[in-house]
């Protein structure tokens, strides 16, 4: 019981932790679809995967397509994504994270060890 009180406690200091950080003024402001995506792509990305616009429409359960095209634009103009060319296929383009988003993972990454140092 005393190692799931500690767990709880631990993922309750990690959210607080991503809460004050969400508040800064130079923190990206990301709705939880456009955070979800960021998370997914995050995954594929760990993996070596080159993930294309639309294998990332594909990518969510419960939005559609189109709403997922649409935060993937939105994503863009907060520079959070960049796009790059296939090397011979035009017609494809793949999403890239940028410096941001590295800045982005790095301070959920902090949040998660200061939560558990705690």
């Amino acid at each position: 019981m005393n190692k799931l009180k500690d767990s709880s406690s631990a993922y309750t200091r990690f959210l607080r932790l991503v809460q004050a950080i969400r508040e800064l003024p130079t923190f990206p402001m990301l709705d939880p679809l456009e955070e979800r995506l960021l998370n997914q792509l995050a995954s594929k990305w760990h993996e070596g995967a080159k993930i294309t616009v639309l294998q990332a429409m594909e990518m969510s359960a419960d939005a559609s397509a189109a709403t997922v095209h649409r935060r993937l634009k939105t994503l863009r103009q907060k520079g959070m994504l960049t796009l790059a060319d296939h090397e011979t296929d035009s017609r494809i383009r793949y999403l890239v994270p940028t410096k941001l988003t590295t800045q982005y993972f790095v301070k959920m990454s902090q949040c998660l060890d200061k939560a558990l140092r705690a």
